[in-house]
């Protein structure tokens, strides 16, 4: 049976409160962990299958034009090769996430330089890239001189969330200060340790896909459709992804690649993409070039607010970088102007980043304020307490609950941040400069429909199933906690089995929503279930008191008891209504960053840096806490050494390995501490929760920046601030 709950309103039944069983909020450790850490937890490249072939992509070297003819014989003649895959129905690039439907074919047209567009198979993998690497193949190239390659110059189109308000021109003119400042940001990658994967089974009737993605319910849809084949004729089965960062949102080129050759030999095909090809082929986030416009009155209220980004995407595709989500609703001031342009580029296709938006938008917003606070004279911290806003400057919706003021103010306390003065150039320790820096972070929150079955079994178990993937989040855990919590069960005795498209279809992992509308779900399964139990107890549902696989009361009964040899099962179904028309909901967030800036070198170490959260209800303590320390390693990374380089003159990526693409490590990562500004949020979703995955770096590079200039004085308007741009930004 199917529950269906649409919110509309505010969910204040407050299931999770009203559960015995106390695991909710606790930081339980992961379920499958012990799994992952010893390598039994079965990635989608380690399933075992007899007589599995082999396949490596072959990957355009020119940028933009069409391959006009493959040597498949020369190939066919080496060594174990089986066959050269040069199928139209192949994807060109991959699906932007939510997509639902095949991305682009066609693969002998080349976009961007890297794009594979043919698949050897092998009966191993060294004579599979030998082959691919050799394969004679033709084409025609377009002339690099008539192609557009560089965004300042390419041309643009108006993207999504622009909007005017007022007259920000005068308020600037007329301001008691103001500050008009412009940054550039460079591209990035999403780096998950597991490189994009997929091994694909036909049996003449049904095509089976093991393979690294974040959402097979929209997944199944893409895959059929570039198939041609109807959905319940696939399945796609990703219990375990080595992240996705939004990198394995959509559909990509392994999977159709192997899919296509499983079906035309009859046997299965395994696909693995090298590091440099997950680099060259798979979703960047843009540059960006930003300008923002600050202007306060003698109080430091802010008059005039303006915040305008250039992104840049391949030709045909929808998606630009969200740059000004956050700006729209994050500070006050009437007078108002958001700009987005987006410029036409031969780059592999840009798409969803971890934080897509905020992770560049919100640092270049906090760096202004930083400008802005220094021009008005006025505390940072006190300076955005100042402009939070009662209400969405925008759209003028109430907030589901607002977090910032609590997070700006305990986080401050728990730094020991200083309110005084603050000038450049005031600490030095030997030939280090140290200074302080703190940003707002926000996330807009967003939850998505879910479906999960929980199946409560006549032995006092419980089992919980969905498509849903966990991709390193901690899914696992929390459905185990949310189950556990309803249905009164140690959570020993909860089953959870994920990522495999026959289960009911969840929301998939992205955005910040899987946690919340998965949750969701389940609790609206259990609340069922609830019901069920009651109704045999003999008892109103509002009296069911669940602990320890037992039912509470003067006679305590448990519940294999209860259930008296019969399975009970239930599918409960999470949809997000027409509060989204009510309310705005975000999740909120304070950085505070003490660095060192070395006066020669301009090198820049982060000594110590703390991040206070606040997402609603935390539904697990250790994940929640997890994903905020990722977030805030993020910060150090894209304000100090993470950047895409693409060569001017054909635009290929230079720097396609983790070699040259320079993550921090753990020399450059101190102890990280995170608070957790616990609430409720009942018009959030179900589990009076928000989004928290993306949240923890949603500002911290602007924090890094502003304590950069503390310490030495060089204010930067470029990410990430290398030591030569720091260096050459110093003051005398």
């Amino acid at each position: 049976m199917t529950v269906h709950f649409k919110q509309d309103e505010p969910d204040t039944r407050n299931l999770l409160d009203q559960g015995s069983q106390g695991v909710i909020g606790t930081a339980m450790s992961r379920p499958e962990g012990l799994a992952k850490v010893t390598g039994t937890a079965p990635y989608s490249a380690e399933y075992r299958f007899d007589d599995c072939l082999v396949g490596v992509l072959v990957t355009a070297p020119f940028t933009k034009g069409r391959i006009t003819g493959i040597d498949k014989e020369t190939a066919l003649a080496m060594d174990g090769v089986v066959a050269v895959i040069d199928d139209s129905r192949m994807t060109a690039r991959p699906a932007q996430g939510g997509a639902g439907e095949a991305p682009q074919q066609s693969p002998r047209q080349i976009c961007y330089y890297g794009q594979p567009f043919a698949l050897v198979v092998a009966t191993s993998f060294e004579k599979a890239r030998h082959a691919a690497k050799h394969l004679p193949f033709s084409y025609e190239a377009d002339d690099v001189s008539d192609i557009p390659l560089d965004p300042e110059t390419a041309e643009t189109e108006a993207g999504d969330g622009g909007m005017q308000a007022g007259d920000l021109a005068h308020a600037m003119a007329t301001a008691e200060h103001a500050v008009d400042v412009s940054y550039t940001t460079m591209g990035h990658a999403s780096a998950a340790m597991e490189p994009h994967a997929a091994i694909a089974q036909w049996d003449g009737g049904r095509l089976t896909v093991h393979a690294s993605l974040q959402m097979p319910n929209y997944n199944i849809s893409e895959l059929a459709d570039a198939l041609d084949l109807t959905e319940d004729k696939v399945r796609i089965v990703s219990r375990y992804v080595g992240g996705g960062f939004g990198s394995k949102l959509g559909l990509s080129e392994e999977t159709t690649a192997a899919a296509l050759a499983a079906m035309e030999l009859g046997k299965p095909v395994k696909v693995v993409m090298s590091r440099q090809q997950v680099f060259q082929s798979i979703m960047r986030r843009s540059e960006s070039s930003q300008r923002v416009r600050l202007a306060v009155d003698a109080e430091g209220r802010l008059t005039g607010f303006g915040h305008e980004a250039r992104v840049s995407n391949l030709p045909g595709e929808e998606f630009a970088e969200p740059v000004l989500q956050s700006s729209a609703f994050l500070y006050a001031g009437e007078n108002r102007l958001l700009a987005l342009d987006v410029a036409r580029i031969h780059q592999m296709t840009a798409g969803s980043v971890r934080a897509p938006g905020e992770a560049i938008g919100m640092p270049v917003l906090e760096a202004a304020m930083d400008c802005l606070a220094e021009e008005a004279g006025i505390d940072p911290v006190e300076l955005r307490l100042r402009n939070i806003p009662e209400k969405d400057p925008g759209k003028g919706l109430p907030f589901t609950t607002h977090e910032l003021a609590d997070c700006l103010k305990k986080g401050a306390e728990a730094f020991g941040w200083d309110s005084g003065p603050r000038k450049p150039r005031q600490n030095r320790d030997g030939e280090w400069w140290i200074g302080t820096g703190m940003a707002s972070a926000a996330r807009v929150h967003n939850v998505a429909e879910a479906k999960a079955r929980v199946t409560l079994n006549a032995d006092g178990t419980a089992r919980v199933q969905s498509d849903m993937t966990d991709i390193g989040t901690g899914t696992y855990a929390i459905l185990t906690q949310i189950a556990a919590e309803m249905l009164g069960l140690d959570p020993a005795n909860v089953m959870v089995e994920l990522g495999d498209t026959d289960f009911p279809r969840g929301p998939g992992s992205g955005g910040s929503w899987g946690a919340v509308s998965i949750g969701s779900a389940v609790v609206i399964a259990c609340d069922a279930i609830r019901q069920s139990l009651a109704k045999k107890a003999g008892i109103d549902a509002d009296d069911l008191k669940l602990k320890d696989g037992k039912l509470q009361g003067s006679q305590p009964r448990s519940l294999s008891e209860l259930l008296d040899g019969g399975n009970m099962s239930e599918e409960g179904h999470y949809e997000p209504g027409d509060i989204s028309d009510d309310y705005t909901s975000s999740s909120f967030g304070a950085f505070f960053a003490q660095v060192r800036v070395n006066r020669h070198t301009g090198e820049t170490r982060v000594d110590r840096m703390l991040g206070a959260f606040g997402f609603g209800r935390v539904l697990n303590e250790k994940t929640a806490r997890s994903q905020c320390l990722g977030g805030m390693v993020w910060c150090i990374g894209s304000a100090l050494t993470e950047a895409l380089h693409f060569d001017p003159v054909d635009g290929h990526l230079v720097n396609c390995d983790l070699a040259e693409y320079h993550v921090p490590v753990h020399r450059d990562v101190p102890d990280l501490e995170v608070m957790l500004v616990e609430s409720r949020d009942p018009a959030a979703s179900a589990v009076q929760g928000k989004g928290v995955g993306e949240l923890g770096m949603c500002g911290g590079a602007g924090a890094i920046a502003n304590a950069v200039y503390n310490a030495c004085g060089a204010r930067l308007f470029e990410f990430p601030m290398t030591p030569d741009k720091v260096l050459a930004a110093m003051p005398d």
